[in-house]
């Protein structure tokens, strides 16, 4: 099976050197990704267009794979599928449409367009004159309308080859992945990281993953999910690297020692410097956010100053101007909200009134009250695995936690939220002990508990209190539980 691939138009337009570079590397992109869905492939460049070739003989399983993979491949601004013959006249041109188009047109107004390349003693004009004469002479029809016709019969004559256009289909556009350099996408699970990162990819970006993890294993494993779909459907022509940041010290460090109005800026912070050195670390040229103007407290243009100030590298932010509804609609169509809708974020439980507009000086004095080495050990403690292990990887134990909405006599409750979240709305049971263990610290400080206890793990949404009893159990303590109190 055949097919016609259209540019995306901003490569059209570039100088020849630039155009054929984009070109070969396009090409090179479509073949790597036929290779990694087991697909034959054979591409050819022409001026404007590549012809693609899937396979040897139709078949309709192969022709859904490869109209699904064009379909997703950044570069490619539509395409057509075309059965492609050699012909000596009209004749031999009608013969293949026919079988494709005639039945169509019983009933329906029609109209023959003709794209021509190469000499030839006729026009397009008059191409499409005659093989419209034949298609109204042997099959049955309204006529021929050739402004608003109910069926379109398209046909494409270069020199001696004729293809008549069987299907259309329209690309994602944007520029060829690799095109435009390495970058390292900040990406959380939320829908305007999935976002972001897709139209990195689209610009022709080659997106690498880093995943700061604040919320335990399962968390991990749900970002790492998300981040192989985006790059399995839309980037699989390269290899790129999924890094993974233990986050926990410095969250608890930040809740602990600085003030509570300037922790989401500060967490931000701490991400573009420890961003910056892995990006230097894989030769990244930039990193890429979600964020969005206004959009959260630490996305006001004050608190995003503050934020790019310790950054060393570039950062890329394709959602700043970008409406909430918006980019929740384009994560729906690219598939990952899915992932978000079940994927909380965590930069929430930092900020308590934050402020939108607070002075430079303030914030680097609350970031100095941390420890100095914060991020060296972060990166130091960095975990770097190539994208296409994460299915495997992926396969770790999910071990189910048992949730109950009543506690039991002798159960200890073992509260994970943030210390300012426990002072606000403190637990008053009497008949179970309480432990505080803020989230941060349970998988690290569990052990130091009695052990012949059970431990029943609660906070306000249920779902950070789910994410660490499910890493524990990874860890080899069975003795805990999910307390959701009935509403």
């Amino acid at each position: 099976m055949k097919f016609i691939l259209r540019l995306f138009p901003e490569i059209s337009i570039k100088s020849r050197p630039v155009r054929n570079r984009l070109i070969k590397l396009l090409s090179q992109n479509i073949l790597n990704v036929a290779k990694h869905r087991a697909m034959e492939c054979h591409v050819y460049s022409q001026w404007d267009k590549l012809i693609v070739c899937f396979g040897e003989k139709e078949d309709t399983s192969m022709r859904e794979a490869a109209v699904r993979e064009l379909s997703r491949i950044p570069g490619i601004h539509s395409f057509l599928e075309v059965d492609e013959f050699d012909f000596k006249n009209f004749d031999d041109i009608f013969e293949h449409a026919k079988v494709i188009y005639g039945a169509k047109l019983l009933g329906k107004t029609f109209a023959v367009r003709v794209k021509r390349r190469g000499n030839h003693e006729f026009t397009s004009q008059q191409a499409e004159r005659i093989i419209g004469g034949m298609f109204k002479q042997h099959f049955p029809n309204n006529g021929v309308d050739l402004t608003h016709p109910e069926i379109t019969i398209n046909i494409e004559i270069d020199s001696e080859k004729a293809f008549v256009i069987t299907g259309k289909h329209a690309g994602i556009g944007g520029y060829p992945v690799g095109s435009q350099g390495d970058v390292l996408s900040l990406i959380s699970g939320g829908f305007d990281s999935g976002v972001s990162t897709y139209r990195a990819i689209r610009r022709g970006c080659r997106v690498n993953y880093l995943f700061f993890n604040m919320g335990g294993t399962a968390h991990e494993i749900g970002v790492k999910q998300e981040s192989y779909f985006i790059w399995d459907r839309f980037a699989s022509s390269h290899r790129v690297k999924f890094i993974t940041i233990p986050f926990e010290d410095i969250v608890g460090q930040i809740l602990e020692r600085t003030h509570h109005g300037v922790r989401g800026v500060i967490l931000k912070r701490m991400m573009m410097r420890v961003g910056s050195a892995v990006a230097e670390k894989i030769g990244a040229a930039a990193l890429v956010t979600g964020e969005s103007v206004g959009q959260v407290s630490s996305q006001t243009l004050i608190n995003l100053s503050h934020i790019d100030r310790v950054a060393s590298s570039l950062i890329l932010r394709p959602l700043v101007m970008e409406d909430k509804q918006d980019i929740i609609d384009e994560a729906t169509l690219i598939g990952t909200a899915g992932f978000a809708e079940n994927m909380p974020e965590y930069c929430g439980v930092i900020s308590d009134h934050p402020n939108v507009c607070p002075n430079l000086s303030f914030v680097e004095e609350e970031e100095a009250k941390m420890d100095a080495d914060l991020v060296e050990k972060a990166v130091a403690a960095s975990r770097f695995i190539d994208i296409k292990e994460i299915p495997e990887d992926t396969k770790r134990l999910k071990t189910d936690v048992e949730i109950e909405a009543q506690l039991k006599r002798g159960e200890v409750v073992l509260d994970v939220r943030s210390p300012d979240d426990a002072a606000k709305s403190p637990l008053k049971l009497e008949d179970n002990e309480i432990v505080l263990m803020p989230f941060y610290k349970t998988a690290k400080d569990f052990s130091s508990l009695d052990q012949l206890k059970t431990y029943v793990l609660y906070c306000d949404q249920g779902v950070m209190s789910l994410m660490q009893a499910r890493q524990l159990k990874e860890m080899g303590f069975h003795n805990v539980k999910v307390w959701r109190p009935e509403i």
